[in-house]
């Protein structure tokens, strides 16, 4: 080698392999990723309540390689802001919120959270309810199962269809409390609940636009 150092060589060539063998690794896409935001743009998790949270629910979510997986990647390329798992946990935050919210006929609680066709829909039942001086009494004791079943995204309107079966006990009262309808027995209800968001709108809000039992 002419007094070269064999060593000094093959640190060279250590070296080389370890820088290749890192840029393969950081190179792959392992999950819902998406391009990083420039510093000053940087965005929080999704956002149902209209607060943001960083805290996934631990539920899986669809396989990024997918079909369902694959129209979740087209809502993550276009909105820095979603996340399927962060918005999962929000998903079923809202949830809660929105099923005790009716049955206590909080408006003020359920209008923030509801697309206004859907609002008006929960409205008008609460007050045929205070009309007939009824109440609903709603307890969620458990929610077994709260998974993404689908996802569209139609031009700028995201909508992502979320399937919730829970343990529940639902009660119709009359004034003098005596049960009109339902009972204290804890009974599967299993629905299926479609959020919406315009991906152009800066309010950051996914609201429920649709739910059916199924």
């Amino acid at each position: 080698m002419g007094g070269f150092p064999i060593a000094l060589v093959l640190f060279a060539g250590i070296a080389l392999f370890l820088v290749l063998r890192l840029r393969s690794v950081l190179g792959r896409r392992v999950g819902f990723e998406r391009p990083p935001l420039a510093p000053q743009a940087r965005a929080p998790g999704p956002v149902i309540e209209g607060e943001a949270t960083a805290q996934p629910s631990g539920r899986p979510v669809p396989d990024p390689r997918s079909p369902l997986g694959a129209k979740l990647m087209q809502i993550v390329n276009r909105d820095p802001h979603f996340d399927p798992p962060n918005f999962l946990a929000q998903a079923e935050t809202a949830f809660r919120a929105i099923v005790t919210g009716f049955a206590a006929g909080d408006r003020a609680a359920l209008k923030p959270l509801l697309a206004a066709h859907v609002y008006q829909t929960f409205e008008a039942a609460i007050s045929a309810r205070e009309a007939a001086h009824e109440r609903h009494r709603t307890e969620i004791k458990s929610i077994l199962t709260a998974a993404i079943e689908d996802a569209q995204l139609a031009g700028e309107l995201a909508a992502v269809v979320v399937r919730f079966v829970s343990d529940q006990v639902n009660v119709t009262l009359d004034a003098t409390g005596t049960p009109l309808q339902g009972s204290e027995a804890v009974a599967e209800i299993t629905d299926l609940w479609t959020f919406e968001r315009d991906l152009k709108s800066p309010d950051l809000t996914w609201r429920l636009a649709a739910a059916r039992m199924g």
